[in-house]
């Protein structure tokens, strides 16, 4: 079967397999260096951004499951398992690095380990973003409608991979990446790389189903737009705090533009009907 033939799920699945790789096999012995080197308040915030990724890639790996419960056909069924396995991989990485670059960068600054798991790291804004999000994909589980699916596509794909998660990555990579003048953290932005593409799938694939919903009349397109509307104020403040305050790189007011851009390309690209038969992350995805 050519590519042309296959199916958007299928040649999303065929994509994930090419391009497997393992979170533990990505080097970040060079990173303790500079975490070594941090002033206390950025390494408190970079222990913060790694802690709320962390954290985000565990609920989002449990919130896809009722989704699987959903999906009809041999390829979105495929899919959807390599997605969930891909969510697993990425909490995964920042487990990983947790404890094998963060943690010993406390003790050597003397600190007590810290959990990235502790409440400490998380602001009641991006607890909002995440509980909406379970929320809105547990209702898939008792009433599984396309207004049901298309609120749970927009929370989870559209908005926290699609929107906040890119914006995420955008100020770690625009900050410790190796064409920036920030300090350099090889091994997290590789990371964040590898991730990243992972999620390009995952935004194409939701945002393609929301779109098959929109094409047939299934949902209305207000729908979605109250929906991420809805999200946009706790998403904006999380992101707001992502802004560097004393290193070099995109600051909270350049994250709270980046962050807008990002919400209305998607809605632009979705609902646009010219875009909508090719909806997928054409920048990451296959």
């Amino acid at each position: 079967m050519t590519t042309a033939e296959q199916s958007t799920p299928e040649r999303y699945f065929r994509h994930a397999v090419e391009h497997h790789w393992s979170p533990y096999d990505i080097d970040c012995s060079a990173d303790r260096a500079t975490l070594d080197g941090l002033g206390r308040r950025a390494f408190t915030q970079l222990r913060a951004t790694v802690a709320m990724f962390g954290a985000g890639e565990e609920r989002v790996t449990e919130d896809l499951l009722p989704l699987a419960g959903t999906v009809d056909g041999g390829a979105d069924q495929r899919f959807v398992a390599s997605h969930i396995y891909e969510e697993a991989k990425h909490a995964a990485f920042f487990d990983r690095y947790w404890t094998d670059v963060v943690r010993p960068a406390e003790e050597a600054r003397g600190l007590d380990p810290t959990d990235p798991t502790a409440d400490r790291w998380f602001t009641p804004a991006y607890e909002t973003v995440f509980d909406r999000t379970t929320a809105a994909m547990e209702r898939l589980q008792t009433d599984d409608t396309p207004e049901s699916r298309a609120r749970a596509y927009c929370h989870y794909h559209l908005t926290v991979e699609g929107v906040f998660g890119q914006t995420g990555f955008h100020a770690v990579e625009a900050t410790f990446g190796p064409d920036t003048d920030g300090p350099s953290l090889p091994g997290l932005v590789s990371g964040f790389a590898s991730v990243r593409r992972d999620e390009g799938r995952h935004v194409g694939y939701g945002v393609t189903r929301l779109g098959d919903l929109l094409e047939r009349g299934a949902v209305d397109p207000s729908l979605v737009r109250e929906t991420v509307a809805s999200l946009a104020d706790p998403v904006d403040a999380v992101v707001a705090e992502m802004g560097w305050k004393h290193l070099p790189g995109p600051d909270a007011d350049d994250l709270t533009a980046f962050v807008a851009e990002q919400r209305e390309n998607r809605l632009d690209q979705l609902l646009d009907e010219e875009a909508t038969a090719d909806a997928g992350d054409a920048g990451s995805a296959p």
